[in-house]
């Protein structure tokens, strides 16, 4: 036992000595660094952090670990500690003692080792340690500031370069990446590279220093402190005007207004004896109205004021009563007072027949205000139509047109048959070549023929013909046809072979009138032209030897010419701008002031275009107020042989600047619109006559054109007349009157006048008889022949209210329920008895009435006794004559059935009808009035087609067996 004892002892501490022995052999080791350490360790840390970002971990493995040391430092001190993170994992952290500098030191490298708890060290693996640059300052410019002189006039690539560093290590930080100027407002620019340049020319008048706020940004957007750059503009002589305004103010009515009263011209010491020097002032006012502000006045009232012939036909009038053929034509809606229309190249409009007669006869005057420009990539043989007459069907013919086609404007005159000599070739086409006409602004043209002599007038001024413009080219007259009419056209030509439009135009118009049977004068067509606002030469006696004054047609352009720089100011400062009108299109009229200068060496010197612009100031606007009667009951005999509409009609201005303008229209519209068969509008043609003013009627009023004062107006409105044959129609009527000036620039307020039918006792006894109140109703108005009188108002309504101009202040009406059914179907005679007042008519008329309406209803009610009998005496013969074996037997329908149900609808129907003005019978017909209501149209098809089936029906006695 005791030897046992002794061997587990020896054994046990063999056991332990040997454990010992290998504990103290384990030697530790750095994991992920391959032999002897040679990848090492990388590391990066920010200049504000601590921890170090290493790669891979730092770990040892083999036995151990207890510590870990840094060894073998190769570059003097290392500001590192090592620390164990956790033993069990051998895994260790790099740690900064204190926070870095990269501007200072941007690298570390030093070794590591692993140490054992045994004592042991590892191999040693290097560390190298990389920091991180942080964004920590901002650039600075080299300079506190700077300053730099430069001359006025001319553009400069490099006026002076600043430039900033940055003091971050890394090259994101520490790059300057952008420059810029803080002081937006000022005409210099700079680039990346810190180059400034000025963006326009300097100019000492204007500014002699510029005060710059430049800063600098690092690649991380870091922006720097301000420096000042300070650039002074060096006077320099410049060829060219001074003292003259960028912009010239002008009040309306104040007359003639000198333009440049300052100016002056310096010509340096160029190495240049002036001969002669030119000035050319243009002003530009072709995006007002048509090229100028002369739309004061509509085409119509403005051949009025030049004493243009009146028999001209206007093609293009404003829309409204008499002239709805231009309703639909879309309108340019930035004009000032003339009606312009715009033709798209896909709309034309056909003038009515009774507007103008289509003979033309030898002579005549067509003229037109016409913008046309050259439309890119268009055929030149394609037509432009302005006006064109042809063959309403079967034919294309063209009788008579005025078109463009590839930039040419061309006068089509065809001889009718039986128009002269029929063998011989005549004038028929005519062709000017005219820069005009594709240039994309607006010009006047006006063709005035005496065939076969012809002229053409180009914005007032008679063209000159050279050899081959225009054109002539001859033709035969048009052969004979007969049962062909002709159409008119504006903006396009009827082709009659194709019932369409054909060769549109794509322009704009206005104006386009015809004078038929006789010319216009020249005067008058220059008078179409001439310019409400316009430049004016100085004074004649201004003008001395060697001095020269020329102005175009229409004073927007003029040429001065002196011998030297002093004639040429004196005649520049007296140039002056003038604007006619009473209350001018408010805006900016630009100037340009070309000058040339010719030495005496033949050289010819061009000083910079001066800019300038005359705006015009927007004035108060005139008001035009229209008073008078706004509502007025009448009686059955007053409204028969007629009311005076405006019997006190005052027409009132609300004068600016003492200044008394001229009414140039009028418009009385009618809601709802006149029935023709018994209602009409007269006027004193006497007095339109006298005053020359014009006067167009449709169904939804009367139309009053032509510029005259308000008191002509005014007499006019008072005898303007309403007569109305059959007044219980319509037992209400508004009428709405506005007045305009200025081409319906200046409108004035709505006066609705409401004429109403007096309501007397015959009629509130003939309503009372047949037990129908007449209360008023408050749903929507009814249809004429169901509307009937409000109660008369207590309280006068006000002289004129300013409502929309779309709509009519009607009170609504109530409807008479079945009475109006009643009066159509006595055909209008109750109406002819109202106005009697005598009592045995009105019993004789309501007799006749229930007399009628018995006898109806005694008919239907015999009708339906009589079918019923037919049907019982066939059922009776059918029982007692035939008996077979139904077993086969079809029926499709009972026609007796049928024929019963049918006689009393019909039965029914007449009952309902009975105050119809025919009597209906059993036959089947078809709905042939045409005046009738459609949905009632379609409800007696439907029971006359029942009964004409119930009539047709037959047995169907295919299968039939006795």
């Amino acid at each position: 036992m005791a030897g046992w004892t002794t061997f587990v002892v020896g054994v046990a501490l063999a056991l332990f000595a040997a454990a010992v022995s290998n504990a103290e052999t384990q030697v530790p080791r750095l994991d992920g660094t391959g032999k002897s350490g040679s990848n090492g360790y990388h590391g990066l840390v920010d200049e504000d952090k601590l921890i170090v970002d290493v790669t891979p971990k730092i770990r040892a493995i083999g036995a151990e670990i207890c510590a870990f040391r840094i060894v073998n430092k190769h570059h003097g001190e290392t500001p590192f500690e090592i620390v164990v993170k956790d033993r069990e994992k051998g895994e260790a952290e790099l740690r900064a003692k204190k926070s870095l500098n990269c501007e200072k030191k941007k690298n570390y490298k030093f070794d590591i080792v692993a140490v054992s708890c045994a004592g042991i060290s590892s191999e040693n693996a290097t560390v190298h340690i990389s920091v991180n640059d942080v964004n920590e300052y901002a650039p600075k410019f080299n300079q506190p500031s700077y300053v730099v002189d430069v001359d006025e006039g001319r553009p400069t690539d490099k006026i002076l370069q600043v430039e900033a560093n940055d003091a971050d290590c890394s090259a994101k930080y520490g790059d300057i990446c952008r420059y810029d100027i803080l002081n937006k407002d000022q005409p210099f620019a700079i680039d990346n590279e810190g180059v400034i340049r000025n963006t326009e020319p300097l100019d000492y008048e204007k500014n002699h220093n510029h005060i710059l706020q430049v800063v600098a940004f690092d690649c991380g957007m870091k922006r720097s402190e301000p420096v000042l750059v300070s650039v002074k503009v060096n006077r320099v002589c410049r060829l060219g005007w001074t003292g003259i305004s960028e912009r010239v103010e002008y009040v309306p009515g104040s007359g003639r207004q000198d333009l440049f009263p300052e100016a002056l011209i310096n010509l340096c010491d160029f190495p240049c004896q002036p001969e002669s020097i030119q000035a050319r002032l243009t002003l530009a006012s072709s995006h007002l109205g048509k090229n100028c502000d002369r739309d004061t006045y509509t085409i119509q009232n403005q051949r009025k004021l030049c004493g243009a012939n009146s028999r001209a036909i206007d093609l293009l009038p404003p829309p409204g009563p008499g002239a709805e053929w231009t309703r639909d034509l879309p309108v340019d809606q930035g004009r000032e007072a003339d009606q312009v229309f715009v033709f798209d190249g896909a709309t034309g409009v056909t003038v009515p027949p009774e507007v103008m007669s289509h003979n033309l006869t030898r002579n005549f005057t067509m003229s037109v205000w016409l913008k046309h420009e050259h439309h890119a990539g268009q055929d030149k043989h394609v037509k432009e139509h302005i006006l064109c007459n042809a063959d309403d069907h079967q034919m294309n013919r063209h009788h008579f047109s005025l078109f463009i086609r590839n930039c040419r404007l061309i006068l089509l005159l065809r001889r009718e048959f039986g128009d002269g000599d029929l063998k011989s070739f005549r004038p028929a086409e005519f062709r000017w070549k005219l820069p005009q006409v594709c240039d994309g602004q607006w010009h006047h043209y006006a063709v005035s023929m005496e065939f076969p002599e012809v002229q053409l007038y180009v914005d007032g001024r008679p063209m000159v013909a050279s050899k081959n413009n225009p054109e002539i080219i001859d033709d035969w007259p048009l052969h004979n046809s007969h049962g062909l009419n002709t159409t008119l056209t504006v903006g396009a030509c009827w082709q009659g072979s194709q019932s369409r439009m054909q060769h549109f135009m794509r322009g704009s118009m206005a104006g386009l009138s015809v004078l038929a049977g006789q010319i216009e004068l020249d005067e008058v067509i220059a008078c179409f032209h001439k310019c409400k606002e316009n430049l004016e030469a100085p004074p004649m006696e201004l003008l001395q030897p060697g001095m020269e004054i020329l102005n175009n047609n229409d004073l927007t352009e003029l040429t001065l010419e002196g011998e030297n720089k002093t004639n040429l100011e004196v005649l520049l400062r007296k140039v002056a701008y003038a604007n006619l009108r009473d209350f001018p299109t408010p805006g900016r009229r630009p100037l340009r002031l070309y000058t040339n200068i010719i030495c005496s060496s033949g050289r010819t010197l061009k000083i910079p275009v001066i800019e300038s612009a005359i705006v015009v100031q927007a004035t108060p606007l005139p008001i035009v107020t229209v008073t008078g009667l706004s509502s007025s009951h009448y009686g059955y005999e007053s409204l028969r042989s007629g009311v005076h509409l405006f019997p006190d009609a005052r027409i009132e201005e609300d004068l600016l600047m003492n200044i008394a303008q001229r009414i140039d229209s009028c418009t009385a519209t009618v809601y709802p619109p006149l029935n023709p068969d018994h209602e009409t509008l007269t006027w004193p043609q006497n007095l339109l006559n006298q005053f020359k003013i014009e006067a167009k009627f449709s169904h939804d009023g009367v139309t009053l054109m032509g510029s005259e004062s308000t008191n002509h107006y005014e007499q006019i409105l008072h005898q303007l007349q309403y007569n109305n044959h059959k007044p219980a129609f319509y037992l209400t009527r508004a009428f709405k009157l506005i007045c305009s000036q200025m081409s319906g620039r200046f409108a004035s307020n709505e006066l609705v006048h409401t004429v109403r039918f007096k309501k007397s006792a015959t009629f509130f006894y003939l309503f009372s008889s047949v037990g129908h109140s007449t209360e008023p109703s408050t749903s929507a108005p009814q249809p004429p022949s169901q509307q009937t009188l409000s109660h008369q108002s207590k309280t006068a309504a006000p002289a004129h209210a300013k409502i929309d101009r779309h709509h009519v202040d009607i009170r609504p009406v109530g409807p008479i329920t079945s009475i109006s059914d009643v009066y159509m179907g006595m055909g209008g005679t109750v109406q002819g008895h109202l106005s009697s007042g005598a009592s045995h008519t009105v019993t004789i008329i309501v007799m006749v009435c229930a007399g009628f309406l018995l006898l109806m209803i005694s008919l239907g009610v015999v009708r339906v006794r009589a079918a019923r009998r037919r049907a019982q005496q066939d059922e009776t013969t059918a029982d007692t004559e035939m008996s077979w074996d139904d077993s086969a037997l079809t029926i499709t329908v009972n026609p007796m059935e049928t024929l019963e149900a049918a006689e009393k609808s019909t039965m029914t129907r007449t009952s309902h009808r009975h105050d119809d003005s025919d009597s209906e019978d059993d036959s089947c017909h078809g709905n042939d009035s045409s005046d009738e209501d459609p949905e009632d149209d379609d409800d007696d098809d439907d029971d006359d087609g029942g009964v004409c089936k119930a009539r047709d029906l037959e047995w169907d006695n295919s299968t039939l067996s006795i």
